[in-house]
């Protein structure tokens, strides 16, 4: 099964004897949204660009187990670079998603207060989301709260509005990043974690070491998630750790959207955001997440605790949800550190730099974080030199706002597979998911099919239609079923 994805533009080829590869200019190690986004942005200019990735998808770890919300960070702490990048991020990825069908809502938000100590934080909410350059919060009180939204359940005492607070889709948005890079020529190798590097040799590169084989590139920007802490002590550095923090999420069925009319929020603490209720772009409702620190980078199972605590919040946040049908549970794990900001730190005199610690607000801050890494790597020595033929993409739309192939009688005219369903709960054609197995960065698993397209993610989970929407898989992408399936573990 083939691991490496390789753009047509990029200078750098791989070896077909060694699956080594010429030196690259420069290798990004994570292909979750931050690396995607970083190396979207560095393939922006004549760069030879390699990207890491230790899972067998792009996206397929934090980056996919979120609460998909794009924030204004009206909520982060003031003068912090996460607060710069989060607010410079809302309005890159806002504007950006239009241009490449990346599903997003701008619902806005609505922070509630349940008791008199959370209504008498809300002033200092707003003065911080002030100081934050976010001008927009305004008071709601009670009357208007329930007018907006009737099914909360009673007793909340006012609100803060957050108009520009929006749902975003968290599998277009890394795979779009990711598309972009390689059809401008970046070299993807998935499964490909780095385990060891020696630096200084092949005219000063560094040699990264993977299971896939040995690759040489100049300079290293580790946006490797939850294992960064592991790559940057490779680097000889020890100034943090991650300490994984889990999340639990309930998602239930279509049918309980037209409860909802906007996100509603809980007063934060310091730790958390605390458990919200939101839309998704995909037509559900989410509950979560969850907050539980765990030893192992790797625990992404539920418990029933936690969804038993949820399942309790959200009944008193949302009363109907009682008599809603849940369709899946997932869990992420942030890359929480002992810090209170973005580790993000510049080494010109190893050609490295470390993006770590980046914790929720990675989606909504990675075009921005892209712009900052690109910015220190030219300060750092990089010459960039922009290319005029930039290709842009546009993504599949899998979201709800926008017409879906199975509904638009120009694709079906087209190719009449646009109209025939193969999963039903999601609607997702046969056409699509032929699409996504002969896409720039293909479907190589049922999971990875799941995030292209929705097939298999409806009620039913699969029950009615796995069995077929493999087989089409299998055919389109000229692997055998037990191929895709054992590409699942």
């Amino acid at each position: 099964m083939s691991v490496a994805i390789t753009g047509s533009g990029g200078r750098a080829r791989m070896s077909a004897a060694s699956g080594a590869a010429a030196t690259f200019d420069i290798a990004v190690v994570g292909a979750g949204v931050v690396g995607a986004a970083i190396a979207r942005e560095l393939a922006r200019y004549r760069l030879c660009i390699l990207v890491l990735e230790a899972a067998a998808d792009v996206g397929a770890g934090t980056s996919k187990a979120n609460t998909a919300i794009l924030h204004t960070g009206f909520d982060a702490k003031p003068g912090t670079l996460e607060a710069e990048l989060v607010r410079r991020g809302h309005a890159l990825l806002a504007r950006h998603a239009t241009d490449a069908g990346i599903p997003v809502e701008r619902l806005g938000a609505l922070l509630v207060a349940w008791n008199e100590e959370e209504r008498t934080a809300l002033p200092g909410i707003a003065a911080r989301a002030r100081q934050n350059g976010y001008a927009a919060v305004r008071d709601v009180d009670a009357a208007e709260l329930y007018a907006r939204e009737p099914a909360l359940a009673p007793g909340a005492l006012a609100a803060l509005e957050i108009p520009d607070e929006s749902i975003v889709c968290p599998f277009t948005t890394p795979l779009a990043f990711a598309t972009e890079a390689v059809v401008n020529g970046a070299t993807l190798i998935l499964q490909a974690p780095l385990v060891a590097i020696a630096r200084g040799g092949n005219g000063g590169a560094h040699a990264l070491r993977t299971p896939r084989g040995e690759f040489h590139a100049r300079w290293v920007v580790n946006a490797a998630g939850l294992g960064a802490d592991d790559v940057d002590r490779l680097f000889g550095h020890t100034r943090f750790t991650v300490a994984p923090r889990r999340g639990e999420l309930v998602v239930f069925d279509k049918l309980a959207r037209p409860l909802l009319r906007h996100i509603v929020l809980p007063v934060p603490t310091a730790r958390t955001k605390g458990v919200l209720v939101s839309p998704t772009v995909l037509g559900n409702l989410v509950l979560g997440p969850t907050a539980d620190d765990v030893p192992d980078k790797s625990a992404t199972e539920s418990t029933a605790a936690g969804l038993d605590a949820l399942m309790r919040q959200g009944r008193r946040l949302l009363p109907a949800l009682a008599d809603e049908e849940v369709t899946a549970v997932y869990v992420g794990l942030r890359a929480a550190t002992e810090h209170g900001d973005y580790q993000i730190h510049f080494h010109p005199e190893q050609r490295y730099v470390c993006v770590a610690g980046i914790r929720s607000t990675g989606l909504t801050a990675s075009m921005a974080i892209a712009e900052h890494v690109r910015d220190g790597l030219r300060d750092g020595g990089l010459v960039l030199e922009p290319r005029a033929d930039f290709q842009a993409v546009r993504m599949p739309n899998i979201g709800e706002a926008s017409p879906r192939p199975y509904c638009r009688a120009d694709l079906i005219a087209a190719d009449p597979d646009y109209g025939r369903i193969v999963c039903h709960c999601e609607r997702v054609t046969r056409r699509e998911i032929v699409d996504a197995a002969r896409a720039a960065i293909p479907a190589r698993s049922l999971d990875g099919l799941r995030r292209r397209t929705r097939a298999t993610f409806g009620r039913c989970q699969g029950f009615y239609c796995t069995a077929a929407v493999t087989r089409l898989l299998a055919d389109a992408s000229g692997r055998t079923v037990a191929e895709l399936l054992g590409a699942e573990r």
